[in-house]
């Protein structure tokens, strides 16, 4: 795991940082080992290919887990976030992570994926990559 990750999960206040832990371990477990992970914008952030496919950060209210793709992935459970593609789910406990749906996501993510890495090029504009 991402050494900035980790230091980012274990500065979180200890319900988070438990929520944290998990999700960084089943994101590792789910993507490719060629994945590229990091603090990013000050969350940990997953990369395939330099475009952003999944990542979390620690709200006020719980932990957000977002999916750069997600909602073209179509499925219950995940909200819409933002103006993009985006979709999230929050969690307030360990007990709320269906590690059975995270699995199913993931294989979503690496499947299904609009350009975000070149967003700023297209002026805005996304494209979904083969």
């Amino acid at each position: 795991m991402n050494k900035d990750i980790i230091v980012y999960n274990k500065a979180q206040e200890k319900n988070w940082k438990t929520i944290c832990t998990q999700l960084a371990k089943e994101i590792d477990q789910g993507l490719p080992k060629t994945v590229e992970s990091k603090v990013w914008h000050g969350s940990p952030v997953w990369f395939l290919d330099g475009n952003p496919v999944a990542g979390y950060a620690v709200r006020k209210t719980g932990v957000q887990l977002l999916f750069w793709s997600g909602q073209s992935f179509e499925e219950p459970g995940l909200s819409p976030e933002g103006s993009f593609k985006a979709a999230e789910v929050r969690y307030t406990s360990k007990a709320d992570i269906n590690s059975r749906n995270l699995k199913r996501w993931l294989k979503k993510a690496r499947l299904i994926q609009w350009d975000y890495k070149n967003i700023v090029k297209r002026k805005g504009k996304l494209v979904r990559l083969p």
